[in-house]
């Protein structure tokens, strides 16, 4: 269980998602912010608009006094900005049919328009009298305008166009105040979130990485339970879990039992039938019953044995110190061939560890030095070294090489002796088993043993296990 691959896809899935809400929002905000201010922006050019239909309505056709001073056109609109030349601020009425004295398309402006005219609207849809279109449109020097028109119908004064246009930039400058506020609010807003993400997701998974943590003390051998108190949504997992250790341990031992209880069963008949069979060893039947009966002893015990090698490896949690044993083991072979003046060197560092039961490594270990010893000439080497697996490389190994310097065995004569009972000097004690057993051993623990030429003349074995 990796719990922080799982933290750090939490994180980028919450982090993208709250990028992609806080954008959309961001989006959606600004969309309403411009729809808002273009709304407000048009009432304020509204209220220019109808005083200037209120000012057109209340003009006479033609002064009764032709010699009087011109009436002030318009009459209360009261901004300065109508005034100052081209300050983005216009107003300009358009006669749309001709007076009685055939004059046609007759122009009244603001000053600030100077010496231009506002352009009209597209007919994106005809609008009818009365009806007022808004919209942006190009002005003098290129401004950019936002456009309020309506069209009015004086009955016999006429028909008129009257348009009102403010500086757009109002709009842009105060929409990209608020969209530079929005960034600010939202950048900050989003390292709060992700803050608070960061915070959820680490003490969120803690109990999953407390529980990562545990199984890998429970598989290095330091623990056997999941321990301690985990929240209410990890406690199911972590109390199945245990059972699952303890169900394991208990079909282990069942097994244990089985095996054992099977091997008296069969081994003792097996031995009278082939005591009653030896009275009468001259009797050909006798002959055959001793052969076939020590050919079963030999399948049950080598069948009884894997059954047996097999429930022990299966228990989760075994670990062994290497050195200790492969010490103890060297003392007492030096023991048994404390005749023949044999020397056996050890070179075994402290801390490295075995993944499995302390007496499957001795078996493993005692055989391959057994064997070297019974070739041995004068000497026997035995150097424990770590490794990195071969696979992902962070998988732990240990090497376990046992050298003589015997006569050692030709290439196919290591393939030979591997093979369970097969014996290349019958003069040698032993019934062939020693090496199968620790190729089989090996094998169950995910390790393997491999012969080779020993660089001090003899065989060397070579045995690489699970380390911890």
């Amino acid at each position: 269980m990796r719990t922080s691959s799982l933290a750090l896809r939490l994180f980028l899935s919450s982090a993208a998602t709250t990028v992609v809400i806080l954008l959309v929002t961001g989006l959606v905000l600004s969309s309403l912010y411009r729809a808002a201010v273009e709304r407000s922006f048009d009432r304020r050019l509204g209220v220019y608009l109808r005083t200037l239909v209120a000012d057109v309505a209340s003009l006479p056709a033609q002064p009764a006094d032709p010699s009087a001073e011109p009436q002030r056109f318009p009459q209360s609109l009261g901004e300065p900005l109508f005034e100052l030349p081209l300050s983005g601020w216009y107003w300009q009425v358009t006669r749309l049919d001709g007076q009685k004295d055939g004059q046609k398309g007759e122009v009244r402006a603001s000053r600030s328009l100077w010496d231009n005219a506002l352009p009209a609207l597209p007919e994106q849809a005809p609008a009818g009298m009365g009806a007022t279109r808004q919209g942006y449109a190009q002005g003098p020097e290129n401004q950019k305008l936002r456009l309020l028109e309506r069209p009015i119908d004086l009955g016999d004064d006429g028909r008129f166009l009257i348009a009102v246009a403010g500086d757009a930039s109002e709009i842009d400058d105060e929409i990209a105040s608020f969209d530079r506020a929005l960034v600010v609010t939202f950048l900050l807003l989003a390292v709060v979130l992700l803050l608070v993400t960061t915070f959820q997701v680490r003490f969120g998974l803690a109990p999953l990485r407390r529980i990562s943590e545990s199984l890998a003390a429970i598989r290095a051998g330091t623990a056997e339970r999941l321990e301690g108190r985990f929240p209410e949504e990890i406690a199911p997992l972590a109390r199945e879990t245990n059972a699952l250790l303890d169900s394991n341990r208990e079909i282990v031992e069942r097994a244990r039992t089985h095996v054992g209880n099977l091997a008296h069963a069969l081994k003792t008949p097996l031995s009278v039938m082939m005591n009653e069979a030896a009275v009468h060893r001259a009797d050909l039947l006798a002959e055959k019953v001793i052969e076939q009966a020590g050919i079963m002893r030999e399948q049950i015990m080598r069948h009884l044995e894997r059954a047996h090698l097999a429930a022990r490896v299966s228990v989760v949690g075994s670990v062994t110190e290497v050195a200790p044993v492969v010490t103890a083991l060297a003392r007492t072979m030096g023991k048994i061939y404390r005749g023949r003046d044999l020397a056996i060197d050890v070179d075994a560092p402290a801390g490295l560890q075995f993944r499995g039961e302390r007496q499957d490594l001795e078996e493993m270990v005692g055989n391959l030095v057994d064997n070297a010893g019974k070739w041995a000439q004068s000497r026997v080497a035995i150097e424990v070294s770590a490794q990195r697996g071969d696979g992902d490389g962070r998988s732990r190994l240990v090497r376990i090489v046992v050298d003589d310097d015997g006569p050692g065995l030709s290439p196919a004569q290591r393939e030979e002796v591997t093979g369970r009972g097969r014996r290349l000097d019958e003069t040698k004690p032993g019934s062939g088993l020693g090496l199968s057993i620790v190729v089989e051993l090996a094998a169950l623990y995910g390790g393997r043993l491999t012969l080779g030429a020993s660089p001090i003349g003899g065989l060397r074995a070579e045995l690489v296990v699970p380390g911890a």
